[in-house]
């Protein structure tokens, strides 16, 4: 029997290649593009329906508009009731998810594969033919603004509302996407069918069907079910792309507030606008986050959570979106050492540009979190077919999956310190603070970030 030497580690092999699944591409008649893959692990079926537009096509009076037209659109179908729709997705062995973001509504349902034409005409049906009855609507709306005047207690949603505002002011992405109070109020149930007749047609809309199916089979299902879609020539067509209208270049205030009096903690949040989706830099992106902020041995989390012991944990990230999306930081600590906290993310932030660029260790170290881990996010048909979805939100090439790792491996030390001098720029970064100002307001000018500015979040 062959001994084994259990003194010393085993040394790993070298990482497998990745091969995302072939997409096929087909475009029915009425202008809906088709992307099918052929994903044969289990009996299972994904379709997503992407339909590009989301919050930022919201006017500002009618924030939350396009959030509220997703939310109804599980509210029933065809003259059915929401119930029965939950129960034909029951049956169906399914589950529906509805999401609204910046850039686009994204509807998805898994079912068993042996009921693709069933699930396939399902998310056409409550897509294209909701009910939207006045009763649902006024239901809905009201427990919106139920929850909204609940965020009012939310130091995070605070933060998050705040941060937005001083950083995009008037821009589209500066509308917080589940609406406000006084914007919901205002929004009639004829608004809401209008809105949904703008957004859901089938130009300029994708729909991704992965399963264990021929892709044969996949693009005739889509056919028989989506087919027959047809948009109404005599409405104004959805202004998809106003994210990408271009973002204010300096924020609205340096150093933000908003008051709690008597809270034990500050919540934070520090960035700027940085860079969009198909950005040529996003790679090097993803690695100096990974090193910034992005997993828990970053420079930030070791030095305000093991080092100072100021958070239980923070962290970054690059929102990137259609249009430029914000570099943000955010994290949550003591009243007392919001001031320190703050003075030393900030610092952070500038040594990573100059002062302490990205060492080799670092850079390696980030490299395998990131490319060794990248194929768990690729191992169900859900996650093929959203990830192809987000192919095409962003109109990036079918090939980008599997040349992800490798344009990770060619990024070099000055490629990282180039986009963190083009990306991370202190002068042009907002601060917001949430929390009692009264007992941290005096040492905030010291920052150097100017007087702090209250700041009132639109909820």
């Amino acid at each position: 029997m062959r001994r084994v030497d259990r003194s010393r580690l085993p040394v790993p092999g070298p990482p497998g290649a990745f091969t995302f699944p072939r997409i096929e591409r087909a475009r029915l008649s009425n202008g809906l593009e088709v992307r099918a893959i052929a994903h044969r692990s289990v009996p299972v079926a994904a379709m997503v329906l992407l339909v590009p537009g989301g919050s930022s096509a919201d006017t500002p009076d009618r924030a939350g508009l396009a959030s509220l037209v997703a939310d109804l659109l599980d509210e029933g179908s065809r003259g059915r009731s929401a119930l029965e729709v939950s129960d034909r997705i029951a049956r169906l062995g399914g589950d529906l998810d509805v999401e609204v973001g910046p850039d686009a509504i994204v509807v998805s349902l898994t079912v068993l594969d042996r009921f693709l034409p069933d699930g396939l005409a399902l998310v056409h049906e409550i897509c294209t033919v909701p009910n939207l009855a006045g009763a649902d609507f006024e239901r809905v709306r009201r427990l919106r603004i139920e929850r909204l005047r609940q965020l009012r207690d939310h130091p995070s949603a605070l933060a998050d509302r705040a941060f937005a505002q001083v950083l995009y002011q008037s821009h589209p992405y500066a509308q917080p996407g589940h609406g406000t109070a006084a914007s919901l109020g205002a929004v009639t149930v004829e608004e809401v069918r209008a809105c949904h007749a703008r957004t859901f047609q089938p130009g300029g809309a994708t729909l991704v069907v992965a399963s264990n199916r021929t892709v044969a089979e996949m693009l005739a299902g889509a056919e028989a079910a989506f087919g027959a879609w047809r948009g109404d020539p005599s409405i104004d067509p959805l202004q998809r792309d106003r994210g990408r209208e271009a973002a204010p270049r300096s924020p609205a205030v340096r150093l933000g507030v908003v008051s709690r009096p008597g809270a034990a903690q500050s919540e934070l949040r520090l960035g700027q606008v940085a860079a969009s989706r198909a950005t040529p830099d996003y790679h090097a992106l993803v690695l100096l986050n990974t090193v910034l902020g992005g997993q828990f041995v970053s420079r930030l989390n070791m030095n305000l959570r093991e080092d100072k012991g100021y958070t239980y944990g923070v962290r970054t990230g690059f929102d990137l979106r259609r249009g430029e999306g914000p570099f943000v930081l955010q994290t949550s600590v003591g009243t007392e050492v919001t001031v320190p906290a703050l003075r030393e993310a900030i610092r952070e932030v500038q040594d990573i540009r100059g002062a302490r660029p990205v060492t080799a260790d670092e850079l390696a170290l980030a490299r395998s979190s990131v490319a060794l881990g990248y194929p768990r996010g690729f191992e169900t048909v859900q996650q093929v077919a959203r990830s192809a979805a987000q192919l095409a939100l962003h109109e990036l090439p079918d090939s980008y999956f599997e040349e992800f790792v490798p344009r990770l491996e060619a990024v070099t030390l000055d490629d990282i310190a180039a986009v963190a001098a083009r990306h991370l720029d202190p002068a042009r970064m907002a601060t917001v603070v949430v929390g009692d100002i009264d007992k941290v307001g005096a040492p905030l000018a010291d920052l150097g970030l100017g007087e702090p500015v209250t700041v009132v979040p639109p909820i």
